[in-house]
């Protein structure tokens, strides 16, 4: 039975028995500020867990998680992973752990038809309910259930004891018995035992209490349920392979792989079944799996939050490549196709981004390749101090920064210091490494706890949101809250949340700012400054200009008119532009994220070339041409599978329900969208674009002006072009042809000062010569010029180079507060050790900078052009030491 079919039939096992079958979530979770990634299944449901109203009670998914907890495991044990994905089937308040039981019994021994005789249980050794239900109604045998502590079978793990509060409970958890001859072979072995005979394969947790301090458990009103069982774990049981990395999920990418590995390790790994090189396989196709589902999920490689993370993990791969011999050139981005092959049932989206996703990492592996080939110059750079003075716990801070900011690994650091006699403080690493994870933690404001802040709206019934037809409309106020507060009543001057029963204002969604407007009875005025959504409740944030209100007043609830119809020109725009792009650019391009603001917009996209003047002006000369067709603007309901089937396109990051909003302009576009628009494209007047830039590998920007923010830009631009005009002494119409003059005469004047420069120094070549310092014989010619080009003082090195030797050569020019050097060393000398590389970096150090070349050739660049003397007195004393050394 394959994954897919897997998935396929667990899902249809639960719709059956009247469960929702939800969509996986993105990976990025939305509005949960307690993880980075999505974890679980559950954490998509915390808002149904808390007791909002979401028109289910049972629900079932296949969930894509990501979790980096057990990252140096991965690889290593036969069921570790960052990327997995997660069945399980849920209840609110519906059924509890009898009915929880039975569905997993009944899918594992019937659907799946696993001999009962593998299967143990573990309950909570305070659960006597649970343990009853297997032992009277399931008919496990007593001696294949066991009772564990409250940190293998209690959610949260040790909650009971240590927190965080709010909803727990206890746990059950399904183990299939591999057979004796697995793990430690005792007679007494259990799942208790880790040897590995025992694999997890789902676990049963019983949401029955409130944990609230000093670790007091009180009753829920409404119990709940919660399973997950890994799927990479199920089908290697019903594979029957001993690891996860062996069954169809896996073996695809792991052939991939091998492709790029010698014969002979290839063979090796044939024969031998445990090798440190298998290890590094696994993990890498792990890791791949995770990086190109945070990709297809708008994670991109960065230096912050969750983009670190997968950078992270794109150079831990990389390196493991580099110790199976595939070094300096890029490999994990050939990856990709298989992984999208394995997974396109599932998603099949993933075939269409496979090529941009593998251009994000190939992007991001040159870069990483690039900087472990510095790694030398860079090792030199950062602890030349410390081959003076070693300093154990310098050399790690330095070592954590190297890691930190460049991905250079700790063992590498460590093998470089080592041949160079210098040891590092182990201690001090790990400290700077807890501070920067603790850092991580605040400012990405990952909260602590499970459920943080969800349940002041829960139990609220949903608001009807009336906006598409109307931009006022009479309301019933339901709930106010002031200071997370549920309050009667509210009075001028005073901050506070409105609910209403109905309302027009559109909360802030999908890339589209929320309406502003205000709330009134009478003389009473409450102005609304933000509307949010939270499960299916809209907030209206504001303050009381005027009066007061209460619970169950009737008013008027009216948006910003006007500002809501320059938000649907520019959004309504936004579709046109998506459906311009994809016409000039290709189908490949994909929404990556957009702002619809009532001023402007803006679209990122998947697109790989930097885009031409030309695209960019027929790209805003088509979105003009659809304004001009005067298209109408229609809105549509109907199932997601319908949208999809018609073409519809959709946003990345958005989770769709069931029943979508389709919104069309003629023949187009058609887009899934919550959106508000226009009914007419003419309505739009002008599209004009204002800038267009790169903000990632492989993702472009657009930003965008309509309307009377277009009619603004055309003539600020003209005013620009007509002061110039009057500068210049020219016609708009000739600036053109006047620039264009200009810049050839300044070029003609640039060429002019360096043959001048030139010719001056190529005069004093013979007396720089004559006047030369000499050690031991060696000619040392040091000379500082003024504002000179580089080129001169290069082809300067080289001329002296041939009239003199042995020679070391340093010129140098100030250029405003810049400092530039060259070195030149001649052959003899190179024959004889003396190096321009490591003369460079001494000397660029002293500049304020750094440098690099060749052994006969280096320069440098720094910003403290005042040091030259310096420079040029530790030249003199290096090459001194360099002579010495060679001597000996």
């Amino acid at each position: 039975m394959t994954a897919d079919l897997l998935r396929e039939r667990f899902l249809d096992f639960f719709k059956v028995r009247n469960h929702k079958i939800v969509a996986s979530d993105s990976l990025v979770p939305q509005d949960d500020p307690t993880v980075l990634f999505t974890p679980a299944g559950m954490n998509q449901f915390k808002k149904e867990f808390l007791g909002f109203d979401s028109g289910f009670r049972r629900a079932a998914t296949c969930q894509r998680c990501l979790r980096t907890d057990d990252l140096d495991k991965v690889g290593k044990t036969p069921g570790h992973h960052t990327f997995f994905e997660m069945l399980g089937n849920f209840s609110f308040g519906d059924y509890f752990k009898k009915e929880a039981i039975s569905f997993a019994w009944e899918f594992l021994t019937k659907e799946l038809k696993l001999e009962k005789d593998r299967l143990w249980v573990s309950v909570y050794q305070e659960d006597d309910e649970a343990e009853g239900i297997w032992r009277d109604l399931i008919k496990v045998p007593a001696q294949k259930i066991i009772r564990l502590g409250e940190k293998e079978n209690f959610w949260p793990s040790e909650a009971k004891t240590k927190g965080p509060n709010g909803p727990c409970g206890p746990c059950s958890e399904i183990f299939f018995d591999r057979g004796e001859d697995i793990g430690c072979q005792r007679a007494n072995c259990s799942p208790a035992c880790d040897c590995g005979r025992f694999v997890e394969v789902w676990n049963l947790v019983f949401t029955q209490f409130n944990r609230k301090e000093p670790g007091i458990l009180e009753p829920l009103p409404k119990k709940n349920i919660d399973t997950g069982m890994g799927l990479e774990r199920l089908v290697a049981v019903i594979e029957a392979t001993e690891s996860n990395f062996q069954t169809s999920l896996f073996k695809p990418i792991i052939e991939e792989i091998k492709q790029g590995l010698s014969p002979q390790l290839v063979s090796n790994l044939q024969i031998k079944r445990t090798l440190p090189e298998r290890e590094l396989i696994y993990a890498i196709s792990d890791h791949i799996r995770a990086i190109v589902f945070a990709i297809f999920d708008g994670v991109l490689p960065s230096n912050e939050t969750r983009g670190y993370v997968i950078r992270k993990l794109i150079r831990k791969s990389s390196l493991h490549l580099k110790t199976l011999g595939i070094k300096n050139k890029p490999f994990l981005y050939k990856l990709v196709p298989a992984v999208a092959e394995v997974m396109k049932v599932p998603y099949p989206d993933l075939l269409l981004r496979r090529e941009n996703i593998a251009q994000i990492i190939l992007a991001e592996e040159k870069n990483f390749i690039a900087i472990l080939n510095s790694s030398e110059s860079l090792f030199r750079e950062k602890f030349a101090a410390l081959l003076k003075k070693p300093d154990p716990e310098i050399a790690a801070k330095i070592a954590f920064y190297l890691y930190d900011t460049y991905g250079i690994p700790l063992e590498l650091t460590q093998d470089w210091l080592k041949n160079h006699n210098l040891n590092i403080s182990q201690e001090v690493f790990q400290q700077e490494l807890t501070q920067v994870r603790n850092r991580s933690k605040s400012k990405t404001q990952i909260k602590e706890g499970i459920f943080v802040g969800g349940d002041l709206y829960a139990g609220l019934r949903p608001t009807r949101f009336l906006g598409y037809k109307f931009n006022s409309y009479r309301v019933k106020v339901s709930e106010i809250f002031k200071d997370n507060l549920k309050v009667k009543r509210i009075n001028k001057g005073e901050y506070a949340t409105i609910i209403l029963e109905q309302t027009v204002f559109y909360p802030q969604s999908g890339g589209q700012v929320a309406d502003t407007g205000k709330i009134i009875k009478g003389k009473n005025v409450f102005i609304v400054s933000d509307a949010r959504k939270v499960g299916n409740v809209i907030l209206h944030l504001g303050k009381v200009q005027e009066g007061s209100f209460k619970k169950n007043d009737s008013v008027l609830a009216q948006i910003d008119a006007q500002r809501r119809l320059s938000i649907a020109r520019n959004h309504t725009a936004t579709h046109l532009l998506q459906a311009a792009l994809r016409k000039v650019l290709g189908v490949h391009v994909q929404q990556q994220g957009s702002l619809v603001r009532e001023d402007y917009l803006r679209f990122d996209f998947t697109h790989f070339k930097d885009i031409g003047r030309a695209e960019l002006d027929r790209i805003e000369e088509i979105v003009n041409g659809y304004i001009l067709e005067n298209y109408c603007v229609l809105a549509k309901q109907m199932s997601l599978s319908n949208a999809r089937r018609k073409g519809a396109l959709a946003f990345f990051g958005e989770k769709y329900a069931s029943k979508v909003r389709v919104v069309s302009i003629g023949d187009v576009s058609l887009e899934l969208c919550g959106g508000t628009h226009l009914d007419s494209t003419a309505r739009i007047g002008i599209f004009k674009i204002i800038s267009e830039s790169s903000v990632a590998a492989g993702i472009r920007r657009i930003e965008a002006v309509t309307g009377v923010s277009a009619y603004k830009h055309i003539k600020e631009e003209e005013s620009k072009l007509a002061e110039l005009s009057e500068i210049l002494g020219v016609s708009v119409e000739n600036l053109s042809r006047e620039l264009e003059k200009r810049l050839v005469r300044i070029k003609e004047l640039e060429k002019l000062k360096y043959n001048q420069q030139r010719e001056k120094i190529m005069i004093l070549l013979d007396s720089w010569i004559e006047n030369a310092e000499k050690i031991n014989e060696i000619k040392i010619i040091t000379q500082i010029l003024d504002d000179t080009d580089i080129e001169i003082l290069r082809e300067a090195v080289d001329i002296l180079k041939k009239k003199t030797h042995p020679a070391v050569i340093a010129l140098g020019t100030r250029q405003k507060n810049k400092a530039l050097l060259v070195i030149g060393i001649t052959g003899d000398l190179v024959d004889k050790g003396i190096d321009a590389v490591k003369l460079i970096k001494d000397c660029g150090g002293i500049l304020g900078g750094s440098g690099g070349g060749r052994k006969d050739f280096a320069q440098a660049g720094g910003n403290k052009p005042e040091n030259f003397s310096l420079a040029f007195g530790e030249l003199k004393n290096k090459v001194a030491r360099m002579i010495n050394s060679s001597k000996a």
